[in-house]
This record gives structure tokens, sequence and C-alpha cells, in this order.
């Protein structure tokens, strides 16, 4: 793609990275197949190409976001399928991140909006006030149906109030910050790992099964103190200097464990969370403070699945012989590229996995985005959830908090993370997502 940016407007290190991304577009249209959006509406601005070519209109123009852009902007679910399919290696997330930052630098929002967006920023990256946020949508959950059937802000409201758990679970066993020696055996390793924000708060059994199984395999499991939310919900939302300071203190955090008994990685089990962390190097790379520091620390990131892959977890103390369909979240298989690990660990562990049709395809929980776009996002749920039912699955297995919550509030299918399936098979405790059916399946 041809660009007219000036010599100027090349200075800016953010215009810059974006003017080298839009070259490589070659108006292909191969992202089209691939993306949700476009899949759903049909609308060529709904689709990564379209919005490629508003953002460089906004961008060579130096210009302020406008309605048009914002609209279809907002809609894009940063799933990053597009990148999966791009022959030509198109960036399109540090693209639209670039933009999302320009959006919220130049553009006011209507008040609704505005609060919203604020409240959630405010609410979910910390535990404690998620925690009490949660008591309150228990009492407003009664009202959700109807608030999301007025439509507008009121339909925002309702898809928030709809995605509270009804009943909030409690805190973890083990839950950090601490350190956890290994069980019963010499150590092999010492590795940090993410406690979250929602996660924890969520379903505080996925760290759990999590350290368990790590202590189990001989691994020292620390959890910081001073650790904070990894910043991509808000990096999401185009608040770039309030992300950037949480990057900034996981980094001071991470790196003295590493400078200080040492770490063979830093283990997250929410892949949204990984794919941000991996790419923190890339958004501190402009402070002169920060920006190697950063890059060991992205260097030092693995999702859980890829560090299990690489380590010997025993033999299964029983057999589950249970269908499992593995929904590859987008920031596992597009954000990530990790597609094989998750897998096989499950099949090591005797489940038999099944690929979901349409698979690359978002089930449309993305963040924030089944609140902000509930009727898309309802939609795409919708559909990966009747993708799921043809594979006939006992279980749903998953390695992201937002697709479980977002998935889990259309089916009645068990659904559970990757680590909490293989803690059980190798030893711990029956999840509680389980019936008494599949405990006595694997029984057997």
């Amino acid at each position: 793609m041809q660009t007219n940016f000036t010599a100027e407007q090349l200075k800016d290190s953010h215009v810059a990275e974006s003017e080298k991304i839009l070259r490589k577009c070659v108006h292909c249209g191969f992202c089209t197949a691939t993306c949700p959006t476009f899949t759903l509406l049909g609308d060529e601005l709904d689709s990564p190409r379209g919005r490629i070519y508003l953002i460089k209109d906004m961008l060579e123009n130096d210009r302020p976001a406008d309605d048009k852009i914002v609209k279809h902007i907002d809609r894009c679910l940063s799933c990053l399928a597009c990148m999966t399919t791009c022959p030509s290696g198109v960036h399109y997330m540090h693209l639209v991140d670039h933009a999302r930052a320009h959006i919220e630098k130049t553009y006011k929002r209507p008040l609704s909006d505005r609060i919203m967006r604020s409240v959630l920023a405010f609410v979910l990256p910390y535990p404690g006030r998620f925690r009490l946020a949660l008591i309150g949508a228990f009492f407003g959950r009664p009202f959700a149906r109807a608030l999301k059937a007025l439509g507008g802000p009121m339909a925002q409201v309702g898809a928030m109030l709809e995605l509270a758990p009804v009943r909030a679970p409690g805190r973890g066993q083990l839950e950090g910050p601490g350190q956890y020696s290994p069980d019963k055996q010499e150590k092999k390793g010492r590795v940090a790992l993410l406690g979250g924000c929602a996660q924890p708060v969520l379903n505080p059994a996925i760290n759990d099964a999590t350290i368990r199984l790590l202590r189990r395999a001989g691994y020292e499991v620390v959890l910081p103190k001073g650790e904070v939310c990894c910043g991509a919900l808000v990096h999401h939302m185009g608040k770039e200097e309030a992300s950037l300071e949480n990057a900034r203190r996981n980094v001071d955090v991470w790196l003295r464990e590493a400078d200080g008994e040492g770490l063979d990685a830093v283990l997250i089990t929410a892949s949204g969370c990984g794919t941000t962390i991996k790419d923190y190097g890339f958004m501190l790379r402009d402070d002169p403070a920060y920006a190697e520091k950063a890059a060991k620390v992205s260097a030092l990131a693995k999702d859980i699945t890829e560090f299990l892959s690489d380590i010997d977890l025993g033999t299964p103390v029983l057999k589950p012989g249970l269908t499992v369909a593995y929904h590859s979240a987008c920031s596992m298989q597009h954000g990530q590229k990790i597609t094989r690990q998750p897998k096989e660990l499950l099949k090591a562990a005797g489940f038999d996995v099944r690929d979901v049709p349409e698979g690359h395809l978002c089930c449309g929980s993305a963040g924030t985005y089944n609140i902000l776009q509930p009727e898309i996002a309802r939609k795409l749920r919708d559909r990966k959830i009747a993708n799921i039912n043809k594979t006939t699955p006992d279980l749903i297995a998953t390695g992201n908090i937002g697709c479980m919550t977002q998935i889990g509030l259309g089916t009645d299918i068990p659904i559970l993370h990757t680590a909490e399936l293989l803690d059980w098979v190798y030893g711990g405790p029956q999840p509680d997502g389980l019936s008494a059916r599949h405990q006595s399946d694997a029984a057997e």
C-alpha cells in the first residue's frame, strides 16, 4: 500500500511504525474471509482491510477520529484472525492499537460511553473492587434481560450484569502473594505465575490447579508481591499511558524475582494477558529506562501450556475417557500462535480431543467487547456454541477466562481451563465444574 506521510509525521515512532505496517498491505482481501465482524455484518469497513483504509486516512491527514472511524474500530474484536490469514505479514494488532490510542486522545465519546468505559477501567483490573462490584451485580442480575431489551447504553449495563456469576466464588486456596515449594521432590526450577485481576475473582480454581500441577512436577511457584493487572484491558480501550504504567510495574516485579532467586519463566494462565505481556518489549520500546528490561520479561513470558509441554508431568493417575471440544482462544491461536501444545497435553492425559468447526472465529468475549458490543458478541457466542455442539463433547476446554465466561453463559456443557483438567488427571482434585457422571466415567 502506498503511503504519503510527511517527514515530520514520521518523526513520531508510533506513526513511523504504523506506516511500515500499512506499506505491507497489498489489498488482497484474504483477511475478510476470517474476520468475525465481516462474516456477520458483510460491511467492508467492518473488515481488517476496510479498517486499514480508515486508519490510513486518519493518520495520514493527521486528523481527529470521527464518528465513522470510531464505529468501525470499536466493532473490531482484536481477535487477530486476520494476522493468521495475511500472506504479507501485516501486523494489524499494532496498527489497531495505535488507532485506538489516537481515538482516545482526539475523540470525545458520548457521556454514557465515557462513563461505561471509565467504570470498566476502574473496576475490572482491581480484584478487590471487582469482588465488591459482583456483590452489587448479584442484586442487579434479575434486571439484566429487561435492560438489554432497552438497547443503547442500557443494553451494555444488561450485558455486564448477565456476565456476572450467579454466585461469586470465594478466594483461591493458593492466592498470592506467596511462594510455594515443590511437592515432595527435588526442585527442578522456579517460575512466577501471573495472579491476574478478573480471573482469580471469577475462577480462582484455575491458579490453584496450576500451582498444584507445577509443584507436583518439581517447580517452585512464586506469586510476587506488587504485581498488577497486565494492562490488556485498558490497552484495548486506547488508554495507552495506563497500560504502559501497568507494564512498567510488572516488569519491575518480575525482574526483581529473576535477578534475585531466579526465574525459568513468567507463566500466564489467561491467554489474553499472555498476548499483551509478550508484547511488553514493543510497547515500551521508546522508554529508555524500560525498553531492555521489558524485552527480557517478554522473552520470559510463556502460556502455561507452552511450559507444560516441555516438562515431565509424570503418569496420569486416572483415565478420563471423556470427549473434549477444545476451544482455541483467539489470543492463543492468533495472538501467540499456540495451536499444538494444549491439544497434545489433553490427548496425552487421556482425553478424546476434538477441534471445533470454524475454530478461527471469535466467541465474542474479547476483553470487554461482550459488554461494549453486546449484540455482535451474542451472535458470535451463539455461533460458537452451535459449532461446539457439533462435536458432541462431554466437556469444553480452553485457556482464557474471558472465553470461559462468554461461552458458559450460553451452554450447560461444563467448560474448564486446560490446567484444571490436567491437574485432575495427574493427581489433583476433581474440578467443581464436572458432574458426578463425569467423575464415574473417569473412574472406570
